[in-house]
């Protein structure tokens, strides 16, 4: 399965939103973290981050279909973590591999050293992705409600 990336611009912002919600829609239900859920932001919100000179969107792109998205935080500083928030990948083309593989290809846009990210304790699909690609716990977690916990995680190398 072919996976690569399409550079958002603002002009996608809409559609970038449409697709967050449709992804995070279940975990927003099981959860009901209404704070802090990607479900729960709004187009503006979006926008709003397309516009920083140091946020990165990319489709994320299975042939010429867009299977979900990807958010880098790349400020560019020497020893500064870059960060991935957030990542998706819509229900249809879950399963399949696709986030590792997006997650490879920003490695090697912005570099494979230095990273971060923070994903629900509770989902452990989503830790085991990312500590199989090199990401380790960092001891830090937020509890957000009863039910949901994020664990952050670094990749130095």
């Amino acid at each position: 399965m072919e996976v690569n990336l399409l550079r958002a611009t603002i002009d996608d912002a809409k559609e970038l939103h449409t697709m967050q919600v449709e992804a995070f829609s279940e975990l927003l239900e099981k959860y009901q973290d209404f704070d802090t859920s990607p479900a729960s932001e709004n187009a503006d919100r979006v926008e709003a981050r397309l516009r920083q000179e140091f946020t990165y969107y990319y489709f994320i792109c299975v042939g010429s279909q867009k299977a979900g998205a990807i958010r880098i935080i790349d400020k560019k500083e020497p020893g500064k973590n870059k960060r991935i928030s957030p990542i998706f990948v819509l229900p249809e083309f879950q399963g399949y591999g696709i986030a590792q593989k997006a997650i490879r290809l920003c490695e090697e846009i912005h570099g494979n050293k230095n990273w971060e990210l923070d994903t629900i304790l509770q989902e452990p699909k989503n830790c085991h992705l990312y500590e199989k690609m090199g990401y380790r716990q960092t001891g830090k977690t937020e509890v957000i409600n009863e039910r949901l916990t994020l664990v952050f995680y670094e990749k130095k190398e």
